[in-house]
């Protein structure tokens, strides 16, 4: 279905083209000043490292639902090899094959576009089938090391995970900043935690997969209002799937890669580090999630560390 008038009254009222100049880039990463960095490293107490990626395997969480979207591949190229001769030092390398958005990932600004356009109208087209994304690609994404903000809303809602249909509100990330007892501001890393992963982590990628909670058309001006410099949450699709408005497919990516200029992440494990803020009373961190600079790259794999 083509996007409907409140799509686009929505990316009226979040958008952030021109903002920081018409060669920008990086979009709301720009957010993250020295300032935002020196008050994130000043909330580390105990040193508590709590690591948020899932690990890289074959049998991961893709299920063949998004078209070539496909698990690493590990191949051994080399195993205890003497490359220079009978007894020297062996090696052994490997190779892997695997989406960039496999497993815990960032999408990046060109992961989708609408209307023709991707952020700061650049046209669509300039992403390519041989070079990738020519402009805004995810090489570009600058030093990814904030506060971070633990929204536990499965917590806030007195459960350990929200069922499939449930579409998390501004209400909701209401309800979990009080329970965080902090606000969210400008420049943070907000983590929005629904319990979804505890199916993978079970065992079961197809309940993981489908159907799932995640994000509300309504969310994106909650985010843009509060001047956040990326999202990611502990599910497969980020936004709730099957979509809340039926037919209208991935519209909270639009909004906020498209219209914001912000990277969100899918598929973070936050189910230790909703264990440690519980018992430590405290939703704020030092968070670190650098992105892989793939030249080129709509997404990348990213390894997190939140550091207590």
């Amino acid at each position: 279905m083509p996007l409907p008038q409140e799509f686009h009254d929505i990316a009226a009222r979040v958008n952030n083209w021109g903002r920081w100049g018409a060669d920008d880039e990086i979009g709301t990463l720009n957010l993250i000043t020295d300032e935002v960095v020196r008050a994130a490293a000043a909330t580390v107490r105990s040193g508590r490292r709590v690591p948020l990626a899932l690990p890289l395997r074959q049998d991961g969480v893709q299920t063949g639902m998004i078209p070539g979207r496909v698990n690493p591949l590990h191949t051994m190229t080399a195993v205890n090899q003497e490359i220079f001769g009978p007894g020297t030092v062996a090696t052994s390398d490997d190779a892997v094959t695997m989406g960039l958005q496999a497993a815990t990932h960032w999408d990046g600004l060109t992961h989708v576009s609408h209307s023709g356009r991707l952020y700061n109208d650049r046209p669509a087209d300039t992403v390519t089938a041989h070079a990738g994304a020519t402009v805004l690609g995810i090489e570009k994404a600058t030093p990814i090391t904030s506060r971070g903000v633990l929204l536990d809303v499965a917590r806030a809602h007195g459960t350990d995970l929200l069922p499939g249909g449930h579409a998390v509100t501004p209400e909701d990330l209401d309800a979990a900043e009080e329970l965080a007892g902090t606000t969210v501001r400008s420049g943070d890393i907000v983590l929005v935690r629904t319990g979804q992963l505890r199916h993978y982590l079970a065992g079961d990628r197809q309940a993981y997969a489908f159907p799932s909670p995640g994000l509300s058309l309504r969310t994106p001006e909650w985010f843009h209002a509060r001047d956040v410099a990326a999202v990611a949450n502990d599910t497969l699709t980020f936004e709730i799937f099957p979509p809340e408005v039926e037919g209208l497919w991935m519209p909270v990516h639009a909004l906020h890669l498209v219209e914001m200029g912000m990277l969100q992440g899918q598929n973070w494990n936050l189910e230790g580090l909703a264990a440690a803020c519980a018992e430590e009373g405290r939703y704020s961190f030092f968070l670190s999630a650098m992105a892989e600079p793939f030249v080129g790259g709509s997404g990348t794999p990213v390894a997190p560390v939140a550091v207590l």
